[in-house]
C-alpha cells in the first residue's frame, strides 16, 4: 500500500508533534496537497493563493496542518511526492531524445541545452511544488513538446524564435485556477514548440474514466 501525504505534510504512518518547527520539505509537501486540491476543483483561485502564502511562511507543523484539514490526503506512489525538489535542473543532450513522464519531480527552474534532440515534458502526473516554472532554452532542432492539463498555462512571450513555430492546441480555461505557469525564455531554433493535452486514452485515465471499448 502506498503512503499518503497527510495534512501535516508527513507520511500518514509517522507521528509528529504539531509544535515542531516546519522544514522546507514540510512546506513543499503541503503546497503539493493544495495544488492537487485546486486542480480537482476543491479550492478556488483566491483560496489557493491565500493558503499558499500561509504555507510558505508557516513556522510550525500545526500551522501547516490547519491549511489542509478539510482536504483529502494525496497518494504518494513510490515516494515520488516526498522527493527533494531541485532548484535548478540542467539537461544537456545531442542527437537523442529527452523524456520526463509519470510522477517526475518538477524543479524550480529547468535549463535545456539540446541539439537535434526532441524534448517531451509531461506534466499530467508530475509532482509540482511551486506556481511557476521557468524553462531557460538553448534548443536547436527537433521539437519541445509540453503535455499539460487544466490549470497549467504556458507563457511563450519571452521566447526568441528562429525558423521555429509555436502551436498551442488548447486555450486556457478562464474559470480554472492556475496551478502552474510555465514560462519559456531563451532561444528555440529550427523546430516547433507544441503545447497539448494528453491523448484521449491518457486523458480518460487521468480523469478516472474507463477506456472506451471499440464497437462490435
Amino acid at each position: 500500500m502506498s503512503d499518503e501525504i497527510s495534512p501535516a505534510g508527513k507520511s500518514s504512518d509517522r507521528a509528529t508533534s504539531p509544535d515542531l518547527r516546519a522544514s522546507h520539505a514540510d512546506r513543499d509537501r503541503v503546497v503539493e496537497v493544495l495544488r492537487v486540491a485546486a486542480g480537482d476543483g476543491r479550492l478556488t483561485s483566491d483560496e489557493l493563493d491565500e493558503r499558499l502564502e500561509t504555507a510558505l511562511s508557516a513556522r510550525t507543523l500545526s500551522e501547516l496542518t490547519a491549511l489542509t484539514t478539510d482536504l483529502p490526503p494525496v497518494a504518494a506512489s513510490g515516494g515520488a511526492v516526498v522527493a527533494e525538489v531541485k532548484d535548478v535542473l540542467r539537461i544537456e543532450r545531442r542527437f537523442s531524445p529527452v523524456k520526463r513522464v509519470g510522477r517526475w519531480v518538477v524543479p524550480r527552474r529547468l535549463e535545456l541545452a539540446t541539439e537535434f534532440s526532441e524534448v517531451t515534458l509531461d506534466f499530467t502526473e508530475a509532482v509540482i511544488t511551486q506556481d511557476t516554472l521557468q524553462i531557460d532554452m538553448d534548443m536547436q532542432g527537433k521539437n519541445l513538446i509540453l503535455i499539460t492539463k487544466p490549470g497549467i498555462v504556458v507563457d511563450t512571450d519571452a521566447l526568441n524564435l528562429a525558423f521555429s513555430k509555436i502551436k498551442i492546441r488548447h486555450a486556457p480555461d478562464p474559470d480554472m485556477p492556475i496551478t502552474l505557469r510555465v514560462e519559456l525564455v531563451g532561444k528555440k531554433s529550427f523546430g516547433r514548440v507544441v503545447v497539448r493535452h494528453p491523448r484521449k486514452r491518457a486523458a480518460r485515465r487521468l480523469l478516472g474514466k474507463p477506456a472506451r471499448r471499440p464497437a462490435d
